[in-house]
């Protein structure tokens, strides 16, 4: 089969095609796991921090890609509502261990033994993949494989951010960066919480117009002040300034949800810039979102449906994965980008 793979950590200022097309065997599923024909994955900034090292994979070479639709082929003692040519997804969440107290209490995403699709086992920029069974998630027919394929992460890990904001006491929310993740977000606000008002933080005026198109309250740079200070931001960048920046857009006991998962090294001088008294007094909080539950991605998908709403999708045929790499590296994005393999089938 046809894979692009990782084989080593790139430097993206210098390097415009880190991934390499290789032949590899198609996998076999062993017991309990499916055999994927893949029709579409999403592309995902988390991919670049896997090229330049923030996460490298565990191993070398390694295929990324952790959004996932395709079709099952062959299936091992699986469960009974899953058949060959059903199409299904698959997310970050690759397995659990499924028992310790985290599993146990539903938080499988800070399990020890945790394993990211594309990160620690071979992911979706491929024309096959196996995965378990209880890793996987039917698509609703609404969704054509291009629109699914975002709401397996952008959408599962905006799901979770936004639980993290504790909606109910939040009348203006902020989104700092406006990509795959953040258009959904503000998609889903519209949706369940119509009274609260969105501020949107972006570097690029691109994204600040389609993020004003699509009916948020206001958008500035990421360095801007809002007219109002807000009561919860998500920060989806990568970039550690933007830490600084959003506390100070925060109201008394503000809460600062941070959706990325590395950011860049600190310079000396932003590091600096972190004032106790603006920044972090009067009961601020600083959360972090650590990968995404089966559960997140199960509920999402069932909401997405239910509204019903459809991502904003940009494809590309799957010769062109570096190129969306670079398009997301360069901040050309609008909405969420997708990789198409149904010609490689």
């Amino acid at each position: 089969m046809k894979a692009w793979i990782i084989d080593r950590a790139s430097d993206l200022s210098f390097e415009d095609a880190p991934l390499k097309l290789v032949d590899l065997p198609v996998p076999v599923p062993e017991d309990g796991q499916l055999l994927l024909r893949i029709k579409t994955c999403g592309i995902c900034h988390t991919e670049i921090d896997e090229i330049e090292g923030r996460t490298p994979p565990h191993v070398y070479p390694m295929v990324p890609g952790h959004q996932v639709v395709g079709t099952v082929v062959k299936h091992k003692g699986v469960r009974q509502d899953i058949h060959t040519g059903d199409r299904v997804g698959v997310a970050w969440i690759y397995a659990a261990c499924g028992k310790c107290d985290f599993c146990m209490s539903g938080q499988e995403n800070l399990c020890p033994d945790f394993r990211a699709t594309g990160r620690d086992v071979p992911g979706g920029y491929a024309e096959y993949m196996v995965v378990g069974e209880r890793f996987v998630y039917k698509i609703p027919d609404i969704f054509s494989d291009a629109e699914a394929a975002p709401l397996l992460c952008a959408g599962a890990i905006g799901y979770r951010s936004l639980s993290l904001c504790c909606m109910q006491n939040v009348k203006m929310l902020g989104l700092t960066g406006f990509g795959a993740s953040a258009h959904l977000v503000l998609k889903l606000v519209q949706y369940q919480y119509p009274s609260a008002l969105v501020y949107v933080f972006a570097r690029n005026k691109t994204e600040r117009d389609f993020a004003l198109q699509l009916g948020c309250t206001w958008a500035g740079d990421t360095t801007e002040r809002p007219p109002d200070l807000l009561d919860c931001i998500i920060d989806t960048t990568p970039v550690w300034i933007t830490v600084v920046e959003a506390l100070a857009c925060l109201k008394p006991g503000g809460r600062l949800v941070i959706n990325a998962i590395r950011k860049e090294e600190a310079d000396k001088d932003n590091l600096m810039k972190l004032d106790y008294p603006t920044h972090l007094w009067m009961e601020k909080e600083v959360k972090s979102v650590a990968n995404v539950t089966r559960r997140d991605v199960e509920e999402f998908i069932r909401l997405a449906a239910a509204m019903p709403f459809k991502p904003e999708v940009e494809e590309y045929p799957f010769e062109s994965a570096n190129q969306a790499i670079m398009d997301i590296r360069n901040r050309r994005i609008r909405g969420a980008k997708v990789l198409i393999l149904s010609g490689h089938n």
